[in-house]
């Protein structure tokens, strides 16, 4: 068989610019899968069971997860952002208390958020030890790539 290197390698900066961990393509009977090692370790985690009808909680929910006053956490130079679509979970299993709190000091490497892709728990670390000083996201929420999660001082 002739490896297109061409393609691998466009496979490769591909599973680097999505944060995928591995890609395949098949033409016919000809198969490239490209895989890489993810760094941080998966943790176990049992996602939260689906509620029944609405939560009581969902308007403080909802308050957190916008923006408040004039401060535009957006460009925030602490802002922690999103790297991979999925569902955020603020806790690490379902009646657990959350990882952090808003005010709380943090350490860096320290789990922030759980992101979940794919039945994968992915945690999202603090790049840098600070203070949490707001949370822009509400547990089980669905987020994107890139999207602004957590603000440290």
């Amino acid at each position: 068989m002739q490896v297109d290197t061409k393609l691998v390698r466009e496979l490769a900066e591909l599973l680097d610019t999505s944060h995928l961990t591995e890609i395949e393509v098949k033409d016919g009977e000809r198969s490239i899968r490209v895989a890489r090692t993810v760094t941080a370790a998966p943790v176990n985690y049992t996602a939260p069971a689906p509620t029944a009808g609405p939560s009581t909680a969902a308007p403080a929910s909802a308050a957190a997860a916008a923006p408040s006053g004039d401060i535009d956490w957006k460009s925030h130079p602490g802002l922690v952002k999103c790297p991979l679509v999925g569902t955020a979970y603020l806790t690490p299993e379902p009646g657990a208390a959350p990882f952090i709190t808003e005010g709380a000091d943090v350490k860096a490497g320290q789990t922030l958020i759980i992101v979940e892709a794919m039945k994968v728990m992915n945690p999202i670390t603090a790049p840098r030890a600070g203070k949490v000083v707001k949370i822009l996201i509400r547990s089980e929420q669905p987020v994107e790539y890139d999207e602004p999660l957590v603000v440290i001082e």
